[in-house]
């Protein structure tokens, strides 16, 4: 009697049922995440005062456990336990988050960066340059992250100074630089933007003196990330940049428009190394190892190799790191023959992870990674073994769960970042996944032959572009699906609230009756809302007549010309908005492309109109300034197999129910504040007789000189796109002459230009006009009803609103 009761004990002691798992680790892992995640936007004093806090309760807490006040029960001393490693876990957190604060508040280093001094900087590469977006025709802004060594300032002091500072540098010379590479170079110091353990911003002009070579481990790494980018070289644009972000996360070749489709369809993550690149690796080795019938020991021998080289291989960043202690947590289990020790070795990764770099607390990265194998840990077999109890095949049941599993665990903080909850997400990484390893494994296996046969290391990468053509195409079609995204609120208030719900519903499933009820509720709102969505709020509006774009600080103008046909006027600063637009509208081909100037907000996106369409003839103005534009337009012209020319006064196009005709610029304009929006070709476009005056960016000489000479039919409109983004830069007789009652304004969020300007505005609202803006009302359609026009905005995406 007296040994079943202390076998009973024994159970109680330990935690219960071996079902029940050890909470403990998981407290002090999730406690110690969020205090150094606060630390990091409170600051070093209050992260202090919450780590001294902490570790007073956790003192009560453990006299009192210990009997201090009385011994407690077994269910109390159970739980009390639960909450000593929570406590223990913010004080940990919180402790090593101050102490890393203070460390980058330095008053040495402080002072000189609110005086924004210039200094010669010793640095330390930490990870791989990356080009930042900028202005066509100028040189590539290139951030690059470093730890700093020391400063020395223009009075010759020197100032030790162990901290982080992002690099800004326009100059070739940092480009090939690897992490580890120790260099000087003189800049100014900035402000950083704060909530992370960044000290400053080191502005550069010129290139960095290099001190010797970076470690051998960086230049191995170099070389065959660099084979692996020739061996890409020959192949499709899209497979060609997937390729290299599957294998060793370098997305630099990755077209926008393939980065946006996997944005929208929730495969991101394929685009970034993660815990999964490392467990294909470290499968594939695993099997051979089976294959040759290997012992458990040599097995995880030979896998822990694995690791190391693909860790070199993809540089040990902090990211890579991360990922490769999610993939030895999995390696962990393997050797201790206890799968079910992968929990606690993910919470002692996770703490160790964090204390010794508490930025990750912040990196939404750290905590896709953190919670995809989680519940690839906690769900995944479940809903697997249930599948398989419901007469499921068992490799279609893994198939099922793994992504779902993820995809649920993650689904709050890709909610929160995104502003938006995939209703695709799930079917396109089940579709997605067999064509994942294969392409990971080849492309492994092309960097590791390129520097030692590059016939077969080109043979592999062929190879591995059929694998990744499929995961293209499974994201082109996901992100064109209608409502294939919900809104949902954005930022941490978002992500709580989905967690929450999430949290709530797993909990309440476990109910059969429950689970039935949410599965026919679910099923319902399905087939209740999506026709609503699919209908009463598609898009484009019946009887469009035109369509401004909201594609950031640029114009991209659409006409339709018939189903799936239309004529685009601009091109916006970037490919993926554009292409997103047109997307939306379901345009597939584009039988005229028209530029009115070559300013990149108006030109850069070029390579988005292209993207998938056919387009039939391109024309431009007769200004061709600036060259960079001109270059980047006639390059996507001559790739795409359009016809080039220039469309003078007086050029006229029909095509269905459009016509166009240019009424200027009715002569050169020369010496004007800017020549190439005073140049800007001026379109007069009339769809179903309504007609539409598109400006460009023509500002006060331009409209004067169409005052002085108007065109035949004169500059009258129902419509005016409003010149420049509605600068201060109008003449007020034009805007009077025109008369528009509708007035479009294609202008970016928050732009640094003051765009609109509220006096022009205000006066285009007094003549009567109805003045949209995409900055506040997204993508805005011009409807031709029987009762005359009107407008529709689709709207701005959650997040992105000003």
């Amino acid at each position: 009697m007296s040994g079943k009761g202390g076998e009973a004990g024994r159970q109680d002691a330990t935690g219960g049922a071996a079902d029940v798992p050890d909470l403990r680790l998981a407290g002090l892992a999730v406690a110690a995440w969020l205090a150094a995640l606060a630390g990091l936007r409170l600051g070093p004093r209050p992260a202090v005062l919450l780590a001294v806090g902490a570790a007073a309760l956790a003192a009560c807490t453990v006299g009192h456990l210990l009997g201090v006040l009385g011994r407690p029960v077994a269910p109390v001393r159970r739980y009390g336990w639960i909450a000593v490693a929570v406590l223990i876990g913010v004080v940990c957190g919180a402790a090593a988050t101050a102490a890393r604060l203070v460390v980058r508040d330095a008053p040495a280093v402080r002072s000189l960066v609110d005086d924004r001094a210039t200094v010669d900087a010793e640095l330390v590469v930490t990870d791989d340059p990356r080009p930042v977006r900028g202005v066509v025709g100028r040189p590539a802004t290139l951030l690059v992250r470093a730890d700093l060594v020391t400063l020395t300032g223009q009075d010759g002091a020197r100032v030790v100074a162990p901290v982080r500072v992002l690099v800004l540098a326009t100059d070739p010379g940092w480009r090939g630089l690897l992490p580890g590479q120790r260099l000087t170079a003189p800049g100014r110091l900035g402000s950083s933007r704060g909530g992370d353990l960044t000290a400053a911003v080191l502005t550069v002009r010129g290139p960095p003196t290099r001190h010797g070579p970076p470690p051998w481990s960086q230049r191995a790494a170099g070389v065959l990330r660099a084979g692996l980018q020739r061996v890409c070289e020959p192949l499709p644009d899209e497979q060609g940049g997937l390729l290299p972000g599957l294998v060793v996360g370098d997305t630099s070749r990755l077209p926008a428009a393939v980065e946006e489709d996997f944005r929208a369809t929730g495969m991101t993550h394929l685009n970034a190394v993660s815990g999964s690149n490392v467990a294909i690796v470290v499968g594939a080795v695993l099997l051979l190892a089976r294959w040759s019938r290997a012992g458990p020991q040599v097995a995880v021998g030979l896998c822990g190799l694995a690791l190391v080289g693909f860790v070199i291989l993809v540089r040990p960043s902090p990211s890579v790191v991360r990922a490769a202690t999610m993939g030895a947590i999995g390696l962990a289990a393997l050797a201790a023959g206890r799968p079910r020790a992968a929990l606690p070795a993910l919470a002692a990764g996770v703490v160790g992870l964090v204390l010794y770099d508490p930025d990750l607390a912040g990196d939404p990265g750290f905590a896709l990674s953190v919670l995809a194998t989680a519940g690839l840990l906690l769900l995944a077999p479940g809903w697997r073994d249930g599948l398989r109890r419901r007469g499921v095949p068992p490799g279609f049941a893994e198939a099922l769960a793994v992504p779902a599993a993820a995809q649920v665990a993650c689904g709050p903080v890709v909610a929160g970042i995104s502003g938006t909850v995939s209703l695709v997400a799930v079917p396109a990484n089940l579709l997605a996944v067999p064509a994942i390893a294969p392409a990971t494994v080849l492309g492994v296996a092309a960097a590791v032959l390129s520097p030692l046969w590059p016939a077969g290391a080109q043979f592999a990468a062929w190879l591995a572009s059929w694998p990744a053509w499929w995961l293209v195409t499974v994201a082109r079609y996901g992100a064109r699906l209608p409502a294939g995204a919900l809104p949902w609120p954005g930022g941490v208030a978002g992500a709580l609230l989905l967690a929450g719900l999430t949290v709530a519903l797993l909990i309440a499933t476990r109910r059969p009756l429950v689970r039935r009820l949410v599965a026919v509720v679910a099923v319902a709102v399905i087939v209740g809302t999506l026709p609503v969505r699919l209908v009463a709020g598609g898009w484009p509006p019946t009887g469009w007549v035109v369509v401004a774009c909201a594609v950031g600080q640029g114009d991209t103008l659409v006409l339709p010309v018939g189903t799936g046909r239309a004529v685009v006027v601009d091109a916006g600063p970037e490919p993926a908005a554009v292409d997103g637009c047109l997307r939306r509208l379901g345009v597939r081909e584009v039988p005229l492309l028209l530029f009115s100037h070559f300013h990149v907000d108006h030109v850069g996106g070029v390579a988005g109109v292209f993207r998938g369409r056919r387009v039939g003839a391109v024309r431009t103005p007769q200004w061709s300034e600036p060259e960079a534009g001109l270059g980047l337009v006639r390059s996507a012209a001559t790739a795409g197999g359009a016809g080039l020319a220039a469309a003078p006064a007086g050029w006229a196009y029909r095509n269905g129910a459009l016509e166009l005709v240019a009424l200027g610029p009715p002569y050169p304009l020369r010496g004007t504040r800017s020549d190439p929006n005073n140049n800007s070709l001026v379109l007069r476009a009339t769809v179903a007789g309504v007609r539409m005056l598109l400006v460009g960016d023509a500002e006060t000489e331009e409209q004067r000189a169409l005052l002085d000479r108007p065109p035949p039919g004169g500059v009258r409109a129902d419509v005016l796109k409003v010149a420049h983004h509605g600068s201060a830069y109008q003449e007020p007789a034009f805007l009077d002459a025109v008369r528009p009652r509708v007035a479009l304004v294609p202008v970016g969020v928050g732009n640094s230009y003051g765009h609109p300007n509220p006096a022009v505005l205000a006066r285009i609202a007094r003549g009567g006009a109805r003045v949209l803006r995409t900055d506040t009302d997204g993508d805005v359609a011009v409807v031709l009803r029987r009762a005359g026009l009107a407008v529709v905005a689709r709207g701005l995406p959650p997040g992105r609103q000003s």
